[in-house]
Formats: structure tokens, C-alpha cells, sequence
């Protein structure tokens, strides 16, 4: 159930169905009841085979994963990258990019840039962080990017830990 006063609850998760960040954050908007949308890649391809039509996005005309993620920063009004690592690499990189010359509003939040990782206290610091940035730039479509599972294996854990958190705050 949504906290109706939590910035997160009045958000439309735009994703491009990888596994790990963008997958938690389309199963964190299902589970929520919270509106999803995006791009994937023209076949639904993801890493783990073809994207499950629960997620409701559009296919891009390539099946290139550059294409859906230009796309995906440039019809959200921000982008939230979630990461394990302080300094992401590939496609998660790639989006960070993307976002900063689309000059669009841009939050990179990364588990072990805390000195107490992984605590409830550092969740909740990440979430009050993604909430004031949805008020700053009074984002209703928000991207959520982040590294695929097989990248780093316990990203969706995180992405959802935050975004829980920020869907309680007031």
C-alpha cells in the first residue's frame, strides 16, 4: 500500500526491464500499484530472455540497449542511477552520461559510498535523498537505472530497500 504524502507515491517508474535495478524498480511499481512505463529493447531482450509482458513497455525499434537507454532519460524528467559501487561502469555508466548531456536532473545513489553500508540508517539517508530530489525537480516521471544482476547480484535488493523506504516517508 502507497503512503499518499511520500514524493515517491505520485511517480510514474520508467524502466527498461533489466535484470537487477531496472527490474526491482517495475516490480517495486507492480507490487505498489505505483503507474510504470518505458523502453526496452526491440524483442524484449533482456539478459534472462525476453521481457515478461507484465512489464508494460515499448520496444524500441533496435535491439540495441544504447537506444532504450537514451530513451528512457530522455522522456522521464530525471533519472535515478542506483549502484553497489561508488564508480559504475557499462551501461550504467553509459545512462549517468546520457542523463548529464540531456541535462536533465540526474541523482546517482550508490550503496558503498556510505561508510555504513548496507544499515537501515543508510537506506534511510538514500531515501530521503531520492525524495527531496523528486520535490527539488517535481518529478513525476522518474528513470530508474542501475547495473543488470549479473553485474552486481544484490543491486535489486537495494534499489527496493530504498524505494520502500522512500514510499513510507512523509
Amino acid at each position: 500500500m502507497t503512503h499518499r504524502d511520500s514524493p515517491l507515491a505520485v511517480v510514474t517508474i520508467v524502466s527498461g526491464g533489466q535484470t537487477g535495478a531496472d527490474r526491482a524498480a517495475l516490480d517495486f511499481a507492480i507490487e505498489h500499484r505505483l503507474p510504470h512505463d518505458g523502453w526496452c529493447p526491440r524483442g524484449r531482450r533482456a539478459e534472462d530472455g525476453p521481457l515478461d509482458l507484465r512489464y508494460q513497455l515499448r520496444e524500441t525499434a533496435s535491439t540495441n540497449y544504447e537506444v532504450r537507454t537514451r530513451q528512457n532519460v530522455e522522456d522521464s524528467d530525471g533519472t535515478a542511477v542506483f549502484s553497489i559501487a561508488p564508480r559504475p561502469s557499462g551501461g550504467t555508466a553509459l545512462t549517468l552520461r546520457f542523463a548529464r548531456e540531456s541535462q536533465r536532473p540526474l541523482l546517482h545513489l550508490a550503496r558503498n559510498a556510505h561508510p555504513l553500508f548496507g544499515t537501515a540508517d543508510a537506506i534511510r539517508t538514500d531515501a530521503e535523498r531520492l525524495c527531496e530530489f523528486l520535490v527539488e525537480h517535481q518529478i513525476r516521471r522518474l528513470n530508474i537505472a542501475g547495473p543488470r544482476g549479473s553485474q552486481e547480484p544484490t543491486i535489486g535488493t537495494y534499489v527496493w530497500s530504498v524505494l520502500a523506504s522512500a514510499l513510507a516517508s512523509e
